[in-house]
């Protein structure tokens, strides 16, 4: 070739038109280990070249505008990036660039599935989180947050993302319509992204649980979690062959108080199941925390052992089931049910107990 002979045709084979969005979307590192130059770079991307300079030390190999995926691709091209020192030692050709960075806000929500959000195309910004460590400037549509505590990412096709729960509490930082949190919590448990309980410890963990924004979403969150559960608690029963029970329903001894209130009851077996929605209030008031001690004793964990020690005193079985364990494994739980039913021959009969609506 001569001096004359077009750059582009001097520059290595590189597959321009490729469907795989991480080869039209190259990092100055990448380009460089294919063998394109600085200088090579450079020109390709002056005002009507064929490339364009997406992000800083990242570029989009077509004149038109990025998709959502490329834009997306460059955003942990940019964040992902090693820091200076390890790139000045750095030997051999480069990875795919994410290092830690994974996606998170309502991009990750996108990736996630969910409906109330915009398509991943239409998005102004991309969150993407990164550990404290890394000194990354947000910048053009990418948004870099620092966190001391990553999340281990959740693969959705081979882009990394964070869990639905801590994308949520990054998304509703970001968030002050309170319309628009009360939305994605619900959805969250509604479509059964993930459990009531860890969205409101990540809430919790972000301080932001005193937000006017989240106070109203958070119990409409918890109502709705709360009715997906016993969704889930009915579908168990009809769907394994239980015998049916009485539901939602207070026990009392004749004449004396109350027991309490419980989700199931069979009075012929005296099993009782109870549905456990104390994790996500004990969140709520601050007790527990992703990354804190046990602190203090929870009340309402006190008082729900001290019923279940007196229903168990007077003969009653209480199965104790949580939302998670519903959702991830109704067969298991369904044989646990099943067993405390036909163990309830064996054992002495309990006392009577009056059953009342609750």
């Amino acid at each position: 070739m001569t001096q004359n002979t077009p750059l582009s045709a001097r520059l290595p084979r590189l597959p321009l038109h490729s469907d795989d969005v991480t080869q039209r979307v190259l990092s100055a590192a990448q380009l460089r280990a294919r063998g394109v130059s600085a200088a090579q770079t450079s020109a390709q991307c002056l005002p009507g070249g064929p490339w364009q300079h997406l992000l800083p030390g990242v570029y989009l190999l077509h004149p038109g505008p990025p998709t959502g995926q490329e834009r997306l691709h460059g955003a942990l091209l940019y964040a992902g990036r090693p820091p200076v020192s390890a790139r000045r030692t750095a030997t051999g050709a480069p990875d795919a660039g994410y290092g830690e960075a994974m996606v998170t806000g309502v991009a990750a929500l996108a990736l996630h599935g969910f409906a109330s959000v915009a398509e991943l195309g239409t998005l102004h910004r991309i969150d993407v989180l990164v550990p404290r460590t890394r000194r990354l400037r947000s910048t053009r549509f990418v948004e870099v947050l620092r966190t001391a505590s990553m999340p281990g990412p959740v693969r959705v096709g081979e882009v990394p993302v964070a869990p639905v729960e801590r994308a949520l509490a990054d998304a509703v930082a970001a968030t002050a319509d309170a319309a628009d949190v009360r939305r994605l919590l619900t959805e969250a448990a509604r479509d059964g992204h993930c459990e009531p309980a860890a969205v409101v410890r990540e809430l919790s963990e972000a301080k932001l649980l005193g937000r006017p924004a989240v106070v109203d979403a958070v119990d409409a969150l918890l109502a709705e979690g709360r009715a997906v559960a016993e969704a889930r608690l009915y579908a168990m029963v009809r769907e394994y062959g239980l015998p049916e029970p009485v539901w939602n329903v207070e026990l009392r001894l004749p004449g004396g108080p109350g027991l309490g209130g419980v989700d199931a009851y069979w009075p012929d077996h005296a099993v009782a199941v109870e549905l456990d929605s104390r994790a996500p209030r004990h969140a709520v008031h601050g007790v527990s925390g992703r990354r804190g001690g046990r602190g203090q004793e929870d009340p309402q964990w006190s008082a729900y052992a001290a019923k279940r020690e007196h229903m168990e005193r007077l003969g009653i079985t209480v199965v104790h089931l949580t939302p998670r364990k519903l959702r991830e494994a109704l067969d298991q739980q369904a044989t646990v049910v099943r067993t405390a039913l036909m163990a309830a021959a064996d054992r002495e009969p309990a006392a009577y107990v009056m059953v009342l609506p609750r």
